[in-house]
C-alpha cells in the first residue's frame, strides 16, 4: 500500500482499497493473484517493493507478470490497438519489438503468441514474466524492463497522436531525462494547413 498514492488517480484508489481488503476478498484470478493495473512507474516500484521484501525475507520468491491486455503488449486493430489511428494499428511491430526488448533485458520468461481472445490471426500477443529473487540482478532487470515495457506502447500512441499519450511522453521526458529520451510527435499547425488546403 505504501507504493500507491490513493489521492493521484481513481485508478490508485481502486488498487489501494484492493490491497488493504486483500484478506477478506474473494480471489479469482488464477493462482490466488490479483491483476493490478499501474502505470510504468508505479509497476517499477511495486517491483522493487516485492524485490526487497524477498531480499529481507519478509516473503518468498515472487513470480511478477504481465499478459497481453496491456499498453505495449498486444496489437489487435479489434481490441487493444484499435485507438491508434495512424495506420500501425494493423501491425504486429509493437508486441514483437516489447517481447524482444524484454528478452534483451534479461525478463525471466517472454511470450510472443497468437489470438489472445479475438482470434487466431486476429491478434499477436507478447508477455513477461519475471522471478525476484531479491537479488541487486534482478533489480537491474526491472529498472531497465519495466520502464521499457510500458513506455513503449505509450511512446506508440503518442506518435499516432493520442493527446493523453502526448501529455504521459511529454512527462516522462521531463521525469527520466538523465536515462531516457522518447521521440515526441511533431505536430502540424492545423490553422495553416487548413489555410492551404
Amino acid at each position: 500500500m505504501e507504493c500507491i498514492d490513493p489521492e493521484r488517480s481513481g485508478q490508485d484508489r481502486d488498487n489501494w482499497v484492493w490491497i488493504r481488503d486483500a484478506e477478506k476478498n474473494r480471489l479469482v484470478i488464477g493462482t490466488q493473484a490479483r491483476i493490478l493495473y499501474q502505470d510504468a512507474e508505479g509497476r517499477l516500484k511495486i517491483a522493487l517493493r516485492f524485490s526487497e521484501m524477498v531480499r529481507n525475507g519478509e516473503i518468498g520468491p515472487v513470480m511478477l507478470g504481465r499478459d497481453h491486455h496491456d499498453v505495449s503488449g498486444a496489437d489487435s486493430p479489434f481490441r487493444e490497438t484499435a485507438n491508434i489511428k495512424d495506420g500501425s494499428n494493423i501491425m504486429a511491430d509493437m508486441s514483437v519489438q516489447c517481447f524482444a526488448g524484454n528478452a534483451a533485458r534479461g525478463m525471466s520468461l517472454v511470450a510472443l503468441h497468437n489470438g489472445g481472445g479475438v482470434g487466431i490471426g486476429k491478434a499477436i500477443n507478447g508477455g513477461f514474466g519475471m522471478v525476484l529473487d531479491g537479488s541487486e540482478r534482478v533489480d537491474e532487470i526491472l529498472r531497465s524492463a519495466i520502464l521499457w515495457d510500458v513506455m513503449g506502447g505509450v511512446a506508440r500512441r503518442s506518435w499516432a497522436r493520442n493527446t493523453n499519450a502526448m501529455k504521459t511522453v511529454k512527462e516522462f521526458n521531463i521525469n527520466h531525462s538523465q536515462e531516457y529520451k522518447i521521440t515526441e510527435p511533431y505536430l502540424v499547425n492545423e490553422r495553416l494547413l487548413n489555410d492551404i488546403i
